[in-house]
């Protein structure tokens, strides 16, 4: 292997990584809330809005549904690394498509074949996971239900891989030692493909959406996006229910395909708590996050392919994966050009022959799958952390907006309570599990946030305190009763379908809008 194009690999993937940082340091919004509160910032404190036996009912359910999402998590990792950094999984490929002549059938039985085994390894949490969320009353769905969604997923998930790993494939073959620029623009665009699509072409297979009919919520909504300069076609609502419990409500699509979606479950609540949850989602798409994240998303792959390469063409790394090594720079043709020339005009020469064989050994070999899994696997996990911490801050400027465009902080933390004792959120999560599962703040940093954007607005916040059962008093002159004015300043904070990941059961784990 010539090194000219693993220093363009590397050069390039050093460009795009630099690339992403500099768009997540300028545009993460790292203080969402700027501003001197009077007196200082309020903390998170679970014990301020919620009552003991909320508290207690948060740590039961979070100690019921971790065990399932850890070991599930470190189950699928583990699998996924022993089959691609041992012959295990190329053996594995190589039994599963010993029947498969034509590589781009090897290619799909593999990915099929993979996805699957790694599906299946995960299905005993899945059903642990879910398990837990029937006992919590989370979960709404008989287990045949449940089972077909997972088979959805499943179905999205092979048609997904499969479409990237033949594109990839074929770009190995054809190019064996540039095929990672070619596979770093195709997978760009596929970011970009299926960040668009999804609204359309995704999410009508898990949920059924029907229009919100004519009325004042309907008509408060889209005068609520017009008033904040957002665009929105129409608001719809998802037929939830017979999945979940949980609330929750988002704003999916973009230009024509752009609406508000809820949750039916949602519609049980006071119209204004809807419009705070909405006020959120609006403020994501008034900032273009969901555009900003395909772009790094797109950086993000690009980059990660010609990492790929790198890893790809390392003799060592494929003898220990037990993949058959390339010949150095594979054999010329009979014109003398190298692989990536044009095929000959005349009958192939014994040299030609061999160069056509030499491209679909080493990376090209659909023996290589579990490998490029394992490898994408560990950097998707080592990259979780960051992207986690980058959306807590994006959900807060989301939270703050919403604050911006109501000016409603006591409906505001009332919604925030309420989503956290419906949804069963952690009150208190730890550090671990803000590393790899929290993509949005606490329930009890958010309401801090509400307190502390009413200090520096001199908004009043008027919120009764819980009561030791879990539901609210109405206000009362009583000492229970929490009526701010801060005009004297407080001186005391996205469902959708099922994952396709194998191992990753935390949903509730996440705190949601």
């Amino acid at each position: 292997m010539s090194r000219r194009p693993r220093i363009a690999a590397a050069a390039a993937a050093a460009v795009l990584f630099a690339a992403v940082g500099a768009v997540l340091v300028l545009t993460t919004p790292w203080n969402p809330l700027p501003g001197d509160v009077p007196g200082g910032r309020v903390k998170a404190d679970p014990a301020l809005d919620f009552s003991p036996a909320e508290i207690a009912r948060s740590r039961a359910f979070d100690s019921a549904v971790t065990p399932p999402a850890y070991a599930g998590l470190l189950t699928g990792l583990v699998l996924i690394l022993v089959l691609g950094l041992t012959p295990l999984g190329s053996r594995f490929i190589a039994w599963t498509t010993a029947r498969v002549r034509r590589w781009p059938l090897r290619v799909t039985v593999a990915a099929v074949a993979l996805t699957t085994l790694l599906r299946l390894a995960g299905l005993p949490f899945d059903l642990w996971s879910e398990s837990v969320l029937r006992r919590y009353g989370l979960s709404t769905q008989s287990r045949p239900e449940w089972l077909l969604d997972q088979l959805k997923s499943l179905a999205v998930t092979w048609v997904i891989y499969t479409i990237a790993l033949l594109l990839l494939y074929a770009l190995m073959r054809r190019f064996p030692r540039y095929w990672w620029a070619g596979a770093a623009a195709a997978g760009s665009v596929l970011v970009i493909a299926v960040s668009f699509l999804y609204p359309v072409a995704v999410e009508p297979v898990f949920n059924t959406f029907h229009k919100l009919p004519q009325g004042r919520l309907r008509s408060d909504l889209l005068a609520m996006a017009e008033r904040d300069g957002v665009p929105v076609k129409d608001v719809l609502v998802a037929d939830a229910s017979r999945r979940t419990t949980s609330l929750n409500a988002y704003v999916s699509g973009f230009g024509s395909t752009r609406r508000i979606v809820l949750y039916d479950t949602l519609l049980k609540s006071p119209p204004a708590r809807i419009e705070s949850i909405v006020g959120h989602e609006l403020g994501h798409a008034k900032r273009n996050d969901v555009l900003w994240g395909t772009l790094v998303g797109a950086m993000g792959v690009a980059g990660a392919v010609c990492l790929l390469y790198l890893l790809l063409t390392s003799p060592r790394l494929l003898r220990r994966a037990g993949v058959p090594l390339a010949a150095p720079d594979g054999p010329p043709n009979s014109a003398g050009s190298p692989p990536d020339g044009p095929p000959p005009a005349e009958p192939p020469s014994a040299g030609a022959t061999a160069a056509r064989k030499a491209r679909g050994t080493g990376a090209a070999d659909p023996r290589s799958l579990a490998l490029l899994l394992a490898l994408v696997a560990a950097g998707t996990q080592i990259g979780t952390p960051v992207q986690n911490l980058v959306s807590r801050r994006i959900e807060a400027r989301a939270d703050a907006h919403a604050l911006d465009l109501t000016r409603d902080p006591s409906t505001f933390i009332a919604m925030q309570h309420e989503l956290s004792v419906r949804n069963i959120s952690d009150l208190n999560p730890d550090a671990l599990e803000y590393l790899l599962w929290m993509t949005h703040p606490a329930g009890p940093d958010r309401i801090a946030m509400a307190r502390n954007w009413s200090g520096i607005h001199g908004v009043a916040v008027f919120i009764a305190a819980p009561s030791a059962s879990g539901v609210e008093r109405p206000p009362s002159t009583g000492t229970a009763v929490i009526a701010v004015f801060i005009a004297a300043p407080l001186a005391s904070g996205l469902g959708g379908p099922p994952s396709a990941g194998t191992a990753v059961i935390a949903a509730s784990l996440r705190t949601r809008p």
